[in-house]
This record gives structure tokens, sequence and C-alpha cells, in this order.
């Protein structure tokens, strides 16, 4: 990740994670998620046809900064980058993912949990190491693993939401991904684009510690 991108994403602080059985218009989502205020927005392989729509909000050019998570294999990733991803995210440490990002040159977010884990992410590449479940150990786990990894930056996944969102980045996360609560699937599927845009405006406004305008 270059300096440039992670100051990015520390100033936006949130990536919208979409797992959704469809997406009728990835263009569509991302721009509602936008007029609510979050810009990175990871598509996920549990998604049929993710790529096709990875590659239609590309194309879009909405302004949001579009990742393919869930990427569990090199095919996967190599299709990815190929519509237009920006970053690859992993639940955990794939090797052959970070191979082929690593060679494309782009980001990759790999999951880990445990301090090994995370030790292993880094020494395949990881611009970032997505730490999940966070829930499951919560905010000060962060804060503990900044101790031997201080300049690392974390992404806290798994059960954040707008109640302990803030904890998270306080504790030393440079993101959160906020799942269900800014994209519930049912939302998604029925492509209601203002529901969304509450959402994602809701959630922004607690990150920032305010009402939704």
């Amino acid at each position: 990740m270059t300096s440039g991108s992670r100051s990015a994403l520390a100033a936006d602080r949130v990536i919208a994670v979409v797992r959704a059985p469809v997406i009728p218009d990835a263009a569509e989502l991302c721009a509602a998620l936008l007029a609510g205020g979050v810009r990175w927005v990871e598509l996920t392989c549990t998604t049929p046809d993710v790529v096709d729509q990875l590659a239609l909000a590309a194309a879009a050019d909405t302004g949001c900064r579009l990742g393919l998570g869930t990427v569990l294999t090199a095919d996967q990733a190599r299709a990815g980058i190929a519509a237009g991803a920006e970053y690859l995210v992993t639940p955990a440490c794939r090797a052959e993912v970070a191979q082929v990002a690593r060679e494309a040159g782009v980001p990759v977010f790999l999951g880990a949990l445990t301090p090994t884990e995370v030790a292993q992410a880094v020494d395949l590449g990881a611009a970032a190491v997505k730490i999940f479940p966070a829930r499951a150990f919560g905010p000060g786990y962060l804060k503990d693993l900044r101790g031997p990894y201080p300049d690392l930056p974390l992404i806290a996944s798994g059960g954040v939401d707008s109640t302990n969102a803030t904890a998270f980045l306080a504790q030393g996360a440079l993101a959160v991904c906020a799942g269900s609560e800014v994209v519930p699937a049912a939302a998604v599927a029925a492509g209601d684009w203002a529901e969304l845009t509450r959402r994602a405006r809701a959630f922004s406004a607690a990150l920032a510690g305010g009402a939704p305008g």
C-alpha cells in the first residue's frame, strides 16, 4: 500500500463489506454508499457474479475505492485484478493470493488473528493485516498487537458496528470493516439505495461522534 493509499484509508476509516446473494447494480451501490460518506467498498467472492459487478462499478468510476474480498485462490485474485479491484482482502493468510497481488502491484489485506498469523501475513507482504474475527477478542486485543507490531496497519473485521467501531479505532485500528449494519444483504439485493445511503450516513456519523445529518 502506498503512503497515499494508507493515509486515505486512515482518513476514511471504514470499508463497507458487501456480502449479498445478488447485487442488482454495483455502480449504483457504490454511489449510494459514497453519498453516505463511505468511500471504500469491498465486494466479496461469496456473491456469484461478483467479478462482473466489480467490472461494472470500476468502469463507472464512482469515486469509491473498490476491492475484492473473501479471496481464497490465485484465480480469484487474478480475476478481481483484471476486473478493476484496487485491493484484495482475504479471510486468512493465503500465500497464493499474496503472490498474485505482489506480482500485480496491488495491495492485499491478509486476514489473521494470532500473533503468529500476523507475522505470517507480514512475511507474505500484506499491505495491512485484517484482524478477524475482531469482536471475539475485543478492541483491547488490537492494542496488545500494537506492542510487538507498532507500525503495522491493522484493520478490525468481524462483528464491528457503530457501538464498538470507535473503540477499535482508538485502540490502534487503521480502519474497520462494516458489514450488515451498513450493507444488509436484503437491502442490497432489493436495490434499496436510499436505505444504504441512510445507513452509511448513520455509521459515518457514529464514527464522527455526532448525529446523522
